[in-house]
């Protein structure tokens, strides 16, 4: 194309699609069902406004509560104790299957849209991500929105992060996180490595909530097709950064600078996720640069992945343990 072309690009009109988008038949039975469950039951809803603190408690209050129904019945949260780590709140969880003889630790930063998913919740949340990594696991129980927007998660993260370093090898700890912990995950590795803090063994960001802006392009693709985020995440971006510039690389990982050195990347994320777009330009950030990352896009998934029940699931959970294996 000429530059005359490139610049009437821009004044072409956007592009308008209507269609039926049907079940893919590309994916496992076990997928499809979790599909068609969360089409007959929208998980989103109506954020408050950015000032009605009750609102946001009780949004709070009912996602935890749908967490605890969907993800993690049976499960009981009181039978993980709590300690303090770096002044922070974490949860020591391992996998079934754990490996004795490993020195690895994973640090793993729980998800939920930046509002939810901690308090009680923490251990659980860090099971999944001791079962995606197969290591000992400590889960950080992080301040949240609405009493504790930006900075206070991720200096609690940074400072669970600084505590761990006093008794673990840089070099035996994977930091992990998904969607909005993916977001906390990164944001401390940048954070960390600015303030002189070593960098630890790898990375592990599924389904990252990683810009805060919305940018990319699966916001608008994949809006509508995403059967978890029915919606975007503005308001609770907007609660979280209580006035700081969304694009600012503490709050949106994705426009940091990896320059100054990065640990090896594992991106995840699925044709229907609204936060493809995500994964796929933190990935292309970090090749562009030679730096070590992988991105798996799996078929059909939505954010989140099919509930943890699917072979696609357990395919993840087995890319992320070579990952980890290949450190």
């Amino acid at each position: 194309m000429s530059e005359t072309e490139i610049e009437q690009a821009e004044s072409y009109p956007l592009l308008k699609v209507v269609r039926e988008i049907p079940m893919p038949s590309s994916i496992s039975p076990v997928a499809q069902a979790v599909l068609g469950y969360l089409a007959a039951n929208p998980m989103s809803s109506t954020p408050p406004a950015l000032d009605d603190i009750a609102g946001w408690e009780a949004m709070q209050q009912k996602s935890d509560a749908m967490l605890m129904e969907m993800v993690f019945a049976g499960q009981d949260p009181a039978a993980f104790p709590s300690r303090l780590l770096g002044g922070v709140t974490v949860y020591d969880v391992e996998p079934d299957d754990l490996d004795a003889g490993s020195p690895l630790i994973c640090l793993y930063i729980h998800g939920g849209g930046l509002t939810c998913g901690g308090g009680p919740l923490t251990p659980l949340m860090g099971r999944l991500g001791a079962k995606d990594t197969g290591l000992r696991t400590v889960s950080v129980d992080y301040r949240m929105p609405p009493h504790h927007p930006y900075p206070a998660p991720l200096d609690d993260c940074v400072a669970a992060y600084r505590g761990l370093l006093k008794t673990t090898a840089p070099e035996n700890i994977v930091v992990a996180g998904a969607s909005a912990g993916s977001n906390l995950a990164a944001a401390l590795v940048l954070r960390g490595r600015d303030e002189g803090l070593p960098l630890p063994r790898g990375l592990v960001l599924l389904t990252p909530e990683i810009d805060l802006t919305e940018s990319g392009d699966s916001f608008e693709t994949n809006m509508g097709i995403d059967a978890m985020l029915t919606q975007r995440l503005t308001s609770a971006n907007l609660l979280y950064a209580n006035g700081h510039d969304l694009a600012d690389p503490y709050l949106s990982p994705l426009f940091g600078d990896f320059s100054k050195g990065w640990p090896p990347t594992f991106l995840q994320a699925g044709t229907r996720d609204l936060f493809l777009s995500n994964a796929v330009r933190f990935h292309r950030a970090l090749r562009t640069l030679g730096l070590p990352a992988e991105l798996h896009v799996f078929e059909g998934m939505p954010h989140g992945g099919f509930g943890g029940i699917s072979p696609e699931d357990e395919e993840l959970s087995l890319e992320v343990r070579r990952f980890v294996a290949s450190l």
